[in-house]
């Protein structure tokens, strides 16, 4: 059988499906109850048949694993616990093979204790060459004992951890805003930035299509190392979004676009604000960046609405498509977010005891599967959501491996329920995800025997089918993807809108809605009652001749190119 090459259309990019692979959980080859690439490419036709155009690989290399693999301690060679550097480039190209692109993972704002540049500033000492690409401080105080900024880690707890020196005295500080096991890298020296760029040559070499950067708003510091202040001016936090930090992006994509083919820049951009957040998007930086806002929002329609509107609003200027995502590796799985009284996503909606309705999550998750892939833009896709798994919430504590969890004192679940190996086949753990009475490294719920992509390939009514049937009229409708995007007037608790003669409609009102006037029904979340929309469900429609469209007057017209 011929397998489609992926296009050569240079903006591939804009409108792509992209499959978020979280290794360790994806699938095991080995049989030692970890994910791995020998797993992952066993699994490429599952890929393929799902109806994807890229995946993106969160981090393979070598690490200690402090923070599931975003520390890293060498960015040119793979984990063996994953495989190596032979299989990640036969990974590469077998999947290119069957039309998928492969984006990687980069974690520049910090590397892994283990690092040798790090290893080598503990060793040479204060006022060494070698400190001079990290952050190394004295403390504050006669004694130096106190830290150098209250600056406040993004997994809580402080941002500061003392060294020791060889004869057992107290040392200096060193700056990591995640993990004491992550340490910040110094942005302004030029070893950093040639050791990255060097990095991304070392990846794009062997056909890797794009990279996705980690944190990518935190690289640059203020070296004068203020506290933050509400006054502070866009620009003005001292480790969040400095102006600077877009010298680094101009650099990274020049290096991108000097390959052939478009080798794409995403960035995992964390900001509220929506005229900053656009500037990473310019046309000589990244290629694209997340949609955390959208990802958030409640099951609204106002609020949904509101964060559609705003993101398109901040892509048009700079010519950059908008991205649309339910969830990822960090956040909570949507059959279980959008089941709770408050179905927005925080990290302390997370807290233990937080109740769901899953038989609600599903039908709304379902819905928003059809809304997603509907909207213009790229759409990205965590492993597993299109099986429909729930967030595992009752993870035995002491298997949490989630520095989240730790650093809260157990407050916090952390991101292990969303991390659980996938399940394949079979009616019990480890249903196929490693050989038969293998401990996985995250105990899997025996009630998953029933969401299985075996159970599930052959249930018409699964997500999974969903999924399929999704995606596979989004390749086929060229309305979809990137392009034109017009509102559709339906009432208050119903998003519609119109992309070229299709109309996406959902109902996140409480009563069943007629629908629009239309030619047919291409597809339901749920069935149809007596013709009409129930509650958390989406239909995408053909529009009948003389309906309201993105082309008529009166509708409320936006689009994600200038």
């Amino acid at each position: 059988m011929a397998y489609a090459q992926p296009s050569t259309a240079p903006t591939w990019w804009r409108g792509a499906v992209i499959y978020e692979v979280y290794p360790r959980s994806f699938a095991d080859g080995n049989g030692d109850g970890t994910g791995d690439l020998a797993g992952l490419r066993s699994r490429l036709p599952y890929l393929r048949d799902l109806g994807i155009d890229a995946i993106w690989v969160t981090p393979w290399y070598v690490s200690p694993l402090a923070d599931g693999g975003y520390d890293v301690a060498d960015y040119r060679a793979i984990d063996p616990a994953f495989g190596t550097l032979e299989e990640a480039e036969a990974l590469i190209a077998d999947a290119l093979a069957l039309g998928i692109r492969t984006i990687i993972d980069i974690v520049p704002n910090h590397v892994s204790e283990q690092h040798a540049w790090f290893q080598a500033a503990l060793a040479a000492g204060p006022g060494s060459p070698e400190r001079e690409r990290f952050w190394f401080h004295p403390g504050k105080g006669e004694d130096g004992s106190e830290i150098p900024t209250r600056w406040v880690s993004d997994f809580q707890g402080s941002t500061w951890t003392r060294t020791t020196n060889p004869d057992g005295s107290p040392g200096e500080w060193y700056l990591h805003l995640f993990a004491p096991q992550q340490p910040d890298l110094n942005w302004s020296h030029p070893d950093v930035r040639a050791e990255f760029e060097d990095v991304l040559r070392f990846w794009f070499d062997r056909g890797v299509a794009g990279i996705r950067i980690d944190s990518a708003a935190l690289l640059v510091k203020d070296h004068t190392l203020p506290e933050y202040r509400e006054e502070h001016g866009p620009g003005e936090h001292p480790h969040v979004d400095r102006d600077e930090i877009h010298d680094v992006y101009r650099a990274w994509r020049k290096l991108a676009d000097s390959y052939e083919g478009t080798r794409v820049l995403v960035g995992e951009v964390w900001l509220a604000d929506r005229a900053r957040f656009a500037q990473y998007l310019r046309p000589d930086e990244m290629h694209t960046a997340f949609n955390f806002d959208f990802m958030a929002r409640p099951w609204d329609a106002a609020a949904m609405r509101e964060s559609i509107d705003t993101t398109l609003a901040a892509h048009g200027p700079v010519g950059a498509p908008a991205t649309w995502v339910l969830s990822n590796h960090d956040v909570t799985r949507p059959v279980t977010r959008y089941g709770r009284r408050d179905s927005s996503f925080s990290f302390a909606a997370k807290r233990f005891g937080t109740p769901t309705d899953l038989a609600v999550g599903r039908r709304r998750a379902r819905a928003a599967a059809l809304l997603t892939a509907a909207l213009p833009g790229s759409l990205y896709l965590y492993q597993g959501d299109e099986l429909g798994l729930p967030e595992v919430e009752d993870l035995p504590r002491e298997l949490i491996q989630d520095p989240m969890h730790v650093r809260s004192q157990g407050v916090d679940p952390g991101r292990d329920g969303c991390r659980v190996p996938l399940p394949w086949a079979g009616s019990e753990p480890p249903f196929g995800f490693s050989p038969d009475g293998t401990a996985t490294w995250l105990p899997q719920p025996a009630q998953w025997a029933g969401l299985t992509v075996q159970a599930q390939a052959s249930d018409p009514a699964s997500m999974l089918h969903l999924y399929r049937d999704v995606l596979r009229a989004r390749r086929a409708e060229p309305a979809l993807g990137d392009g034109p995007f017009a509102w559709l007037d339906a009432g208050a608790d119903v998003l519609a809108f119109a992309r070229g003669d299709l109309a996406c409609v959902v109902n996140l009102g409480s009563e069943p809605v007629d629908l629009p006037p239309h030619a047919d029904v291409l597809l339901t979340s749920d069935p149809l009652e007596r013709g009409r929309l129930p509650r958390d469900t989406a239909a995408w429609l053909r529009l009948a001749t003389g309906s309201p469209d993105a082309s008529r007057p009166g509708t409320e017209e936006a689009t994600s190119t200038p």
